[in-house]
């Protein structure tokens, strides 16, 4: 009797110690929430972005067409042709963007820097 006792207790030991080696079985993966997308500027937001990128881009090029008279590279006449130039491309946005109150959309954007790449050609960018 004292055996069956010893030998219920040593299993009982044995099986609490293996319970506690054992290792639990690795959580299942649930899938990570996704982070919720950056917010879109509003049409307007967007909109009066292209326009300050439009102006922008019609100042640097002022600013390339003074330093290049300024360095000899054409004479003034030639200067004050192109500054016209830029004064047109430039009415043309603010025309464009009255129509949107205050900017411009992707099309107007699209020739409006096509017409500013002909004038940074003859420029001579």
């Amino acid at each position: 009797m004292q055996r069956l006792i010893r030998a219920v207790v040593c299993c009982a030991l044995i099986s609490s110690l293996a319970a506690c080696i054992v290792t639990p079985p690795p959580p299942s993966r649930q899938p990570q929430p996704r982070p919720a997308p950056a917010p879109r500027p509003s049409p307007q937001v967007a909109a009066y972005e292209r326009m300050q990128q439009i102006q922008g881009r019609i100042d640097n090029l002022r600013r390339r067409i003074d330093a290049r008279v300024d360095a000899g590279y054409y004479p003034p006449p030639q200067g004050a042709a192109l500054h016209r130039r830029l004064d047109v491309i430039r009415q043309e946005s603010t025309d464009m963007a009255a129509q949107h109150g205050g900017g411009l959309s992707g099309d107007e954007q699209h020739v409006l820097n096509q017409e500013l790449d002909t004038a940074a050609r003859a420029i001579g960018e």
